[in-house]
């Protein structure tokens, strides 16, 4: 199975790929260029040269006719001396074609396939390079001279010395700067990806963490070294972080939600335990009564029988009361139950307070609403709901005698209603509950009687789902119920 490469091996190959093709393209186009040059100049010494060979191979063409010997490079040469590395003389004459080459320690003929090699090169051009097995590599040009031709050439051997050198200077120098590029480069990369293996280390640490049950705090996060935001690599290291920030927050607040939820599971648990059993209580009672009474022959009990079933049907009620709240809570915070439309708050506060005046006679009922009515979109039921609520609770959680006022108002775009009353105030530690399910204030209040502890929860969705605000200030003689409504909730939302 082929292994992928790593980030490090990836960058690396790319790095040094690409510079090394740079680095052959500039190397073949100073070979180019430098060659260019240097046959070049050697061409302007070969002409040069020439013009030297051709006037002797003259000299020798007049001797020769007077003499009658044949003319040949051997002859044309004879006598001359060189400086360099060497010379080529070729001659073809109506006596036959002689060459020879002649360096600074010896001469050497060339034979008839040299000499034909010759020949063919100079057909194209009168300039060409031949390599002449033996001998060498030329570069030669060709001249005619009274019916002769001269073939004058000068060794190749410094050129490709030179180009040689050159190759592997450039050779030499590529692998030095490509050794010193991918150690460069791998140190470069390796402390540029640190941040990265600081990120995948913290990820490691946290997954292996046991995220799915208890309490969990992730208290991993990458170094601040290894999270700066001003670099790409640090960008993700900041990232991590701040999604760690939030998954921490996250698992803290569904450990809160487990917590709230088991308190809220016991606390139902505990209400409906009442009702059921003292629904068993007389029900037994009951059934007791009709077998004794079939057993003798005689009437039942009634009173008896009355009392239990008239105390089965009062649990049976505070039961359905208390799921009914729990199904309005639970439909509440789905958006469900509320249904709008225009609502008078005024009209609406002086129904609530009519109907909770006979309910605690021997409180004090104050209302103070505005002349003008105050309209909101709403729904009706449920802010009557509301101001029922906050109403029985002022009066269930105060002792007699208590003054209770309602107040409305318009304040801005706001629609406020306030509950007051001058009783012993609510302490601190019960206050900071008081919204929550199942919450009770008997520590704090003289209650006689008790609810099911989710009047001012429902209150407070009911407020919320309106997208309006509920808070309480309470000192003793002086607790205020504060409720918010925006006059549009749905520019409000």
């Amino acid at each position: 199975m082929h292994r992928p490469l790593t980030l490090q091996t990836r960058l690396m190959t790319a790095v040094i790929g690409f510079v090394s093709l740079i680095l052959i393209i500039v190397a073949v186009i100073t070979s180019a260029t430098l060659g260019t040059a240097l046959e070049g100049r050697l061409l302007d010494q070969v002409k040069a040269t020439s013009n030297q060979t051709t006037y002797l191979v003259a000299q020798q063409t007049l001797y020769s006719a007077a003499s009658g010997e044949p003319v040949t490079a051997q002859k044309a040469l004879s006598g001359q001396h060189f400086q360099g590395p060497g010379l080529l003389l070729a001659i073809a004459s109506p006596d036959g074609a002689t060459g020879v080459v002649v360096t600074s320690d010896k001469t050497i003929d060339l034979t008839r396939d040299q000499l034909l090699k010759l020949n063919e090169a100079v057909q194209s051009s009168p300039e060409a390079s031949v390599n002449l097995e033996g001998v060498g590599s030329f570069l030669i040009t060709v001249t005619q001279r009274n019916g002769v031709g001269i073939v004058t050439g000068l060794p190749r051997t410094e050129i490709q010395s030179t180009m040689a050198q050159l190759l592997t200077v450039i050779t030499l120098a590529t692998l030095g700067g490509l050794i010193l590029l991918a150690l460069t480069t791998a140190v470069t990369i390796r402390y540029s990806l640190r941040p990265l293996r600081a990120v995948a280390q913290t990820a490691t640490r946290v997954a292996n963490q046991p995220l799915d049950r208890g309490e969990v705090e992730i208290t991993e996060r990458v170094p601040a070294a290894e999270a700066d935001p001003r670099t790409e690599t640090g960008i993700v290291g900041a990232s991590l972080n701040k999604l760690l920030d939030h998954v921490n927050d996250s698992l803290a607040a569904r450990q809160r939600n487990e917590a709230l939820m088991r308190k809220f599971v016991a606390d139902a648990s505990h209400e409906l335990r009442t009702p059921l059993a003292s629904i068993r209580g007389y029900s037994e009672l009951s059934l007791r009564s009709i077998r004794q009474a079939q057993a003798t022959d005689a009437a039942a009990d009634a009173a008896g029988t009355e009392t239990a079933l008239e105390r089965i049907q009062a649990q049976s009620l505070r039961m359905t009361r208390l799921v009914e709240d729990l199904l309005l809570l639970a439909r509440l915070d789905e958006g469900q139950e509320l249904v709008h439309g225009t609502v008078d708050l005024t009209q609406l506060a002086l129904e609530g307070l009519s109907d909770a005046r006979p309910t605690g006679p021997e409180h004090v009922w104050n209302i103070d609403v505005p002349a003008e009515p105050i309209l909101m979109l709403g729904d009706a039921g449920r802010l009557h709901q509301v101001v029922a609520n906050l109403l029985a609770n002022a009066r269930t959680h105060t002792p007699a005698g208590t003054a209770i006022t309602l107040r409305v108002a318009r304040e801005g775009d706001q629609a406020v209603i306030r509950v007051h009353d001058d009783g012993p105030g609510i302490e601190p530690a019960v206050r900071d509950q008081l919204f929550g399910r199942f919450a009770r204030g008997d520590s704090s209040r003289a209650r006689q009687t008790g609810g099911t502890g989710l009047g001012l929860a429902i209150a407070k969705a009911i407020v919320e789902g309106h997208h309006g605000t509920i808070a309480v200030e309470s000192e003793p003689g002086d607790t205020t119920f504060t409720v918010r409504f925006p006059l549009n909730p749905r520019a409000t939302a």
